[in-house]
């Protein structure tokens, strides 16, 4: 990791102070941040992406943060899941302090903490309000969309002129991660104990491991949470999942048929397609290659992208519900081109 450019980050640190907007890296995506604590700042992030105002965003702290200032009733669960995944991509839903906003928890009465590990994320956190204040960051793209793993796609989603929302980009290279935070729901412990919300870096079988508990699947009355509508993390150009024995015969048909199609795979290359890039095989390779894919695909101009769907081993989740979500809204598109 090149040396950290403190003056960027002071100047940036002073900005999210004033109440501006400040795009910046962390190990898993790359966060549109605003000061926590000041609804007014909170509304901007809201304005910028185009987001649902009962839609979540996640709070990030300095490591050493007081947890206490942000969340009551603290499970001993969260203390052991903190102490083993932070900083990390693990994102914590507990119950919200009541002189929290609920700007950042969209009217509910919980709110989402986590603690990035990318050193610019943290020297950001540790410059701003002296390390005591929280950076509400939801991924700096507009909602919905693919999210950003550099800073040039942040750049791409809202401009560098005088009319871009951001009052600045730290650079901080590709996240490393690459996919969102794993989201778990502690806030009900008593009586549901923990709820995976949406899979991430950080395993159900490594929660387990730590708290003695595997996390349950959502419920009718889990809290909202970032990134969790079925429709996310989509391209602008369509997307099909096609299983791996029937992606040369569905290439070999759009081909026929005259469609211009782009492909994401894992296996062997597609002869006919406008664009395409092999994946890496291992899920944390996948994953960190993921949106950068996606973007890259959308750019073809294809009628649609295939995507060869993945394994659906443990290890696997994270990327298989981003596709999923990413596709959801494409549903039948194959059906449509090919008919």
């Amino acid at each position: 990791m090149q040396s950290l450019d403190m003056p960027a980050i002071q100047a940036a640190a002073r900005k999210l102070e004033e109440g501006a907007l400040v795009a910046l890296p962390t190990e898993t995506v790359y966060g549109l941040g605003a000061d926590a604590e000041n609804p007014e700042a909170v509304a901007k992030i809201y304005a910028a992406k185009g987001r649902p105002a009962n839609h979540p965003v996640i709070v990030h702290l300095a490591p050493g943060a007081d947890i206490g200032y942000w969340a009551i009733a603290i499970p001993a669960e969260a203390r052991k899941l903190i102490d083993t995944f932070w900083p990390g991509p693990l994102t914590l839903i507990l119950k919200r302090a009541p002189h929290i906003p609920d700007a950042v928890s969209g009217g509910q009465d919980s709110v989402g903490l986590r603690c990035p590990s990318h050193p610019v994320a943290q020297a950001l956190l540790r410059e701003f309000k002296s390390g005591k204040g929280g950076v509400a960051a939801p991924s700096a793209n507009k909602f919905g969309h693919v999210s950003p793993t550099t800073a040039q796609h942040v750049r791409d989603e809202f401009g560098t002129d005088e009319d871009s929302p951001l009052a600045c980009i730290l650079e901080g290279g590709q996240s490393e991660v690459g996919i969102e935070s794993t989201i778990l729901d502690l806030s009900r412990m008593a009586s549901h104990g923990p709820v995976l919300l949406r899979p991430g870096h950080i395993s159900a079988a490594q929660i387990e491991h730590v708290i003695g508990m595997h996390p349950r699947m959502p419920d009718a009355a889990a809290p909202r949470a970032s990134g969790t509508l079925e429709a996310h993390y989509a391209p602008s150009t369509p997307v099909a999942l096609v299983p791996p024995e029937e992606l040369a015969d569905t290439m070999k048909r759009l081909s026929n048929a005259g469609r211009r199609f782009a492909v994401i795979l894992r296996t062997q290359p597609a002869a006919a397609a406008i664009a395409q890039i092999a994946m890496p095989q291992s899920p944390d390779g996948y994953a960190h290659d993921l949106y950068a894919a996606l973007r890259a695909m959308d750019a073809a101009a294809a009628d649609v992208i295939l995507v060869e769907s993945l394994p659906a081993e443990d290890e696997w989740q994270g990327v298989n519900d981003r596709l999923r979500r990413a596709a959801h809204d494409s549903q039948g598109i194959l059906s449509r081109l090919l008919s």
